[in-house]
C-alpha cells in the first residue's frame, strides 16, 4: 500500500510536473474569457439570448452573470500587479 495521494502528487504525476504551471495559466485565462463572453452576450440579438431582456441595465440574463464571474476571477491578475 502506497498511502494516500495528495492533489499535488496527482498533478505532478498526471501532468508530468507541470501541474502548478497549468493551474496558473488556467487561473489567468478565466477572467478575460468571462469578460469576452459577457461582451459576446451583450452584442447578441435579443432573440438569441436565453430569456427575455427587460432593458439595457437589467440584472437578469447572461451579461451580468458573465460580468460577475469575470470580477470574481480577477484575483490572479491582481496578484500579478501587487
Amino acid at each position: 500500500m502506497t498511502g494516500i495521494e495528495t492533489r499535488d502528487d496527482w498533478s505532478r504525476g498526471r501532468l508530468g510536473g507541470r501541474g502548478p504551471m497549468v493551474a496558473r495559466w488556467l487561473s489567468l485565462a478565466s477572467a478575460p474569457t468571462f469578460a469576452l463572453m459577457a461582451l459576446v452576450a451583450a452584442m447578441a440579438p435579443a432573440d438569441m439570448i436565453c430569456g427575455g431582456m427587460q432593458g439595457p441595465l437589467s440584472l437578469q440574463g447572461m451579461v451580468p452573470m458573465y460580468a460577475l464571474m469575470s470580477a470574481f476571477h480577477l484575483a490572479p491578475w491582481l496578484r500579478l500587479f501587487r
